[in-house]
């Protein structure tokens, strides 16, 4: 199964080992699901995971964060949008997840900010949009 990853789950699963985000990369990590990933969306992980507010709050160093960003980087899927899905979400760097969803054909968006992506202008059904806990329920099925 193919599934694009909001920063904020990944975010979430670095910060603490107790939730569904960090179950989600534990099924990463044992090639029980797959991610997709473009070169876009790294960017976004690097950007927001090697904030000095981030490494505190994960108590990692920017080179184990590194690491982590090389293994998603390996375990995934490349995708390269050549064009734009422009939805037209509030927030100006949700467009990218919702692109890379389409153009890979992900089954899920996973993310921590369902209402983010509600009030998008444009609608797809190729992926359902689902918080990790809410993907997990389904991926167990």
């Amino acid at each position: 199964m193919l599934v694009t990853i909001d920063t904020n789950v990944i975010y979430q699963a670095l910060r603490s080992s107790a939730g569904a985000s960090y179950k989600i990369l534990q099924l990463v990590r044992a090639g029980r699901i797959k991610i997709a990933l473009s070169h876009q969306v790294l960017l976004e992980y690097e950007a927001v995971l090697t904030r000095e507010s981030s490494l505190k709050a994960f108590d990692l160093s920017n080179s184990d964060v590194h690491s982590v960003l090389r293994f998603l980087a390996y375990a995934s899927e490349k995708f390269e949008p050549s064009f734009l899905f422009r939805p037209n979400l509030r927030d100006e760097d949700d467009n990218m997840f919702v692109e890379l969803a389409v153009v890979s054909q992900s089954a899920y968006l996973v993310t921590q900010n369902i209402r983010h992506f509600r009030n998008s202008e444009l609608k797809f059904e190729i992926f359902r949009t689902v918080t990790p806990a809410m993907f997990l329920m389904e991926w167990r099925r």
